[in-house]
């Protein structure tokens, strides 16, 4: 070519959680039972979306006017519906012009750092959440910029970190919030979030809270919206669908702008994410049109309930297998439907392995490990070839430590039970594989 093609941040743009999927169906191609637990997908976990979701979209289909465009920002009736919701909250309060929709959180997650200075950066959790971590450091070109949470004390961020991290570096203008959090699993609580808030306000920055899974915490657990902790400051609320319906192929996401006049530049920002969507038409109106008439079913506060139920006790039972092992630090999951497991320092290292019965399975996995770095992955290669579980190693999470994310989706509580066996029986094997003596005194 004549001129360089690729944007220097498109290294930026790697995603373990889809990689690992190839590894899988090449041992499943070789007979290998493969127990899924690395994509956040309820349908593909056998979640069955109650008949009168369904019943629902079946009118709607046979409306006429969900097959043209709805207006560029969203179907207007929806977006009254979404401002409401949020206004009852009490908090930041919002008109239907202030919300924007998009084909997915995907879509919007790469708009809202697409059309940022280049310069600009948001500081984001870590472990982090590969498609926001990811888009915002291809826009910068730069490596992602993060904040830690802290496994030792519930995953809760440290205030002290992001606080000097947005002291020391100008080029801050956000804060990002993934509440519940994924990949840990973790809840924000209110104090947290108000002193979040505290620090964006000190230093003039804007606020970004995905909460795709806001409907999805449990084990007694309370948190707040952005909303409703923002006080005066810029704020911009994420949520959608595809979760708590669940359906997530809807691709069904959108944008809460609060706050947005107090800002010139913040609302110039504002305005160009719409302009960027009135650019592409509009989103899908299917989606759009049925999510008021879903939530406001009599049936849909009983059917999160049971969600909610459902999924408290898949933490319960995975916590029954994995609490005690001595190799790993584990926090019961409290929202979304994910949990991290993270190694203790010295119980894993990049001679540890698990025997592997088939020939051919073997050869693969010691061919995929001889390439790679990260004990964590070493860890997870082996695991998906001896036992068939496919997990996403932390080390993708832009985190320095190291472990794995597993997901609380399994319908089936025997195949859960045979999950987690399986996984509980591979860190010991593992972790006891080649570590000294000395050292698994320390850890038990």
């Amino acid at each position: 070519m004549r001129q360089v093609l690729l944007h220097e941040g498109s290294r930026q743009l790697d995603y373990e959680i889809r990689d690992i999927v190839k590894k899988a169906e090449a041992l499943q191609a070789l007979g290998q039972k493969i127990y899924w637990e690395n994509i956040g997908d309820p349908i593909l976990k056998h979640a069955v979306v109650p008949a009168w979701i369904k019943e629902i979209l079946t009118t709607l289909v046979n409306e006429n006017s969900t097959y043209g465009y709805c207006h560029s920002k969203g179907e207007l009736e929806t977006r009254k519906y979404v401002a409401g919701k949020n206004n009852e909250k009490g908090g930041a309060q919002i008109t239907a012009d202030d919300v924007l929709f998009f084909n997915g959180l995907g879509d919007a997650i790469g708009k809202l750092y697409q059309f940022l200075n280049p310069y600009s950066r948001v500081i984001g959790p870590s472990p982090a959440y590969s498609t926001h971590s990811a888009l915002e450091a291809a826009h910068s070109n730069k490596e992602p910029l993060t904040y830690n949470l802290d496994p030792e004390n519930n995953w809760y961020p440290d205030l002290a970190d992001l606080r000097l991290k947005v002291k020391y570096n100008p080029n801050i203008v956000g804060i990002l919030i993934i509440n519940p959090d994924n990949p840990t699993g973790m809840v924000y609580p209110v104090e947290i979030l108000e002193e979040i808030v505290e620090i964006a306000r000190e230093f003039n920055l804007f606020l970004v809270s995905d909460e795709i899974y806001t409907n999805i915490i449990y084990n007694g657990v309370e948190t707040k919206s952005l909303a409703e902790v923002l006080g005066d400051v810029p704020g911009i609320a994420m949520k959608g669908i595809s979760k708590d319906t669940p359906w997530p192929g809807s691709r069904c996401g959108w944008m809460e702008f609060y706050n947005r006049k107090v800002d010139e530049q913040f609302d110039q920002y504002c305005s160009t994410l719409e302009n960027a969507k009135m650019v592409e038409v509009c989103s899908t109106t299917l989606p759009q049109k049925a999510l008021p008439i879903i939530q406001e079913h009599p049936k849909f506060k009983e059917y999160l309930r049971e969600r909610r139920k459902e999924i408290e006790e898949r933490s319960e039972i995975i916590s029954q297998y994995l609490h005690e092992i001595p190799y790993i630090t584990f926090n019961k999951t409290n929202g979304a439907f994910y949990n991290t497991i993270v190694f203790k320092d010295g119980s894993i290292n990049d001679k540890q392995f698990l025997k592997i019965e088939d020939e051919q399975i073997q050869a693969l996995a010691e061919d995929w490990v001889e390439k790679i770095g990260e004990p964590d992955k070493r860890f997870v290669y082996y695991l998906l070839a001896a036992k068939g579980v496919c997990v996403v190693p932390l080390s993708s999470f832009q985190s320095e430590l190291r472990g794995f994310r597993i997901t609380l989706l399994e319908e089936n509580q025997e195949v859960l039970k045979q999950t987690f066996s399986k996984i509980a029986e591979a860190i010991y094997e593992f972790c006891t594989s080649d570590v000294d003596e000395s050292v698994e005194a320390t850890l038990s």
